[in-house]
């Protein structure tokens, strides 16, 4: 089988497992499916040769392809299992259609298309397969691409010249708060550096990420039937939305690009009694990001203020910070990267990511791992696609780091 079909069938197979992960769940992993994709991957790896295969009891699954180049520095890889939950089906349905400059319908039953006019960012892809969903789903590329690449790349790696110990990491519930990673233990997955295959388009590298909090505002009103409401009753849904309307309309993911940061007001439950809101706090620079929380107390403190019979409060979690702070642009791990790229002669796009991965949680923990491409685009929309060239390359990287990896001395 050659290396695209090898990639598209892999895609395909982890794909066709449900594995979303849910907010609102308290367990590790969030959801069932992803436990069944760590499985599934396990048995794969141990077909591979991997040694110390392991699933934990929260589907974190680690190994590791032993190299003959014992010079060489171990490192690593780590892919997400989860996919997002943005309101559309859990259930991926991949097809590979063919971008010949127009308009691609997704799903004729649904009149789901990918219009070129929205997204022309596909132009670069003419005449090239273009993997998709069926527009019902996001593609689940973010990240289920990764871990195509990285199963190919172990499958592929005694092709090579030699290479040194690869460490595998397969975690959970990246997309809500980076739980797996956090909860990897890192002996099992002992290289000295780290790459995560976690942005998007071909030649993209972050080694920047946001500083990040999540925040849960709790608004207690005082219940009364209408007949005797008058200067008693105090609305919580109210209180929840005064509290929303004191901070910039335009300080929103949507009105926001680059480095800028944002709150996110992103989900709102109320009755009677009591509202609960939640928020997302969000930027690269550590004193604005210090500010932005110092901002929710001071609007709680005014709310309390303005309702003296309710009552507000707020937890602020810290979810992950800038990966800059942990990662220099000298470091080992970025420079056979860059390397690896110049020599594939992909033109490096280093990107403020507006977001965050694996990579910030490992790097903070002591282990540098930088960002780069899966070659997809529009990560969380029933739009995403993946060109299949784009696809190719970023398994060439992931094959040319080792390979540099292995002549290091």
């Amino acid at each position: 089988m050659d290396v695209r079909q090898e990639l598209i069938s892999r895609f395909f197979r982890y794909a066709a497992i449900e594995s979303q992960s849910n907010g609102r769940a308290n367990s590790l992993p969030s959801s069932s499916g992803q436990a069944a994709l760590a499985a599934l991957l396990a048995d794969e790896m141990r077909g591979l040769g991997l040694e110390d295969v392991l699933v934990d009891e929260h589907a974190i699954v680690t190994g590791v392809k032993r190299g003959n180049r014992p010079q060489a520095p171990p490192i690593g890889f780590i892919a997400h299992l989860d996919t997002v939950d943005v309101g559309l089906s859990p259930s991926v349905r991949p097809q590979v259609l063919r971008f010949e400059g127009k308009d691609l319908c997704l799903n004729d039953q649904e009149g789901i298309w990918l219009w070129v006019a929205e997204h022309p960012e596909i132009l670069e892809w003419i005449g090239d397969d273009i993997i998709v969903s069926d527009g019902t789903s996001v593609l689940g590329a973010d990240n289920k691409a990764a871990i195509a690449v990285i199963m190919t790349l172990l499958a592929r790696l005694d092709q090579q010249d030699g290479h040194g110990d690869v460490f595998v990491a397969f975690v959970p519930d990246e997309e809500i708060g980076l739980r797996g990673a956090k909860a990897l233990d890192l002996s099992r997955f002992p290289c000295d550096f780290a790459y995560t295959i976690d942005c998007c388009e071909l030649g993209e590298v972050v080694l920047e990420t946001f500083n990040a909090a999540s925040c849960e505002i709790v608004f207690t009103g005082v219940s009364a039937h209408p007949m005797s409401a008058k200067e008693i009753l105090v609305n919580p849904l109210l209180m929840a939305m005064d509290f929303i309307s004191d901070f910039d309309r335009k300080d929103t993911p949507e009105c926001t690009e680059e480095r800028q940061g944002f709150f996110w007001f992103k989900d709102l439950v109320a009755n009677d009694s009591e509202a609960i809101l939640t928020a997302l706090i969000r930027d690269f620079d550590t004193d604005a990001f210090n500010r932005r929380k110092r901002r929710i107390a001071e609007v709680a403190e005014r709310m309390r203020s303005r309702y003296p019979t309710g009552n507000v409060r707020y937890q602020i979690t810290d979810t992950y910070r800038n990966i800059s702070r942990s990662l220099a642009r000298d470091d080992l791990a970025v420079a056979l990267l860059f390397k690896a790229m110049e020599q594939l002669g992909i033109e490096k796009k280093l990107i403020p990511m507006r977001g965050g991965t694996d990579g910030a949680v490992l790097s903070a923990r002591g282990i540098p791992t930088p960002n780069f491409f899966t070659g997809a685009y529009n990560f969380h929309s029933r739009y995403e696609f993946l060109p299949v060239p784009a696809f190719v390359r970023s398994l060439e990287v992931a094959i040319r780091i080792c390979q540099q990896a292995a002549s290091f001395s």
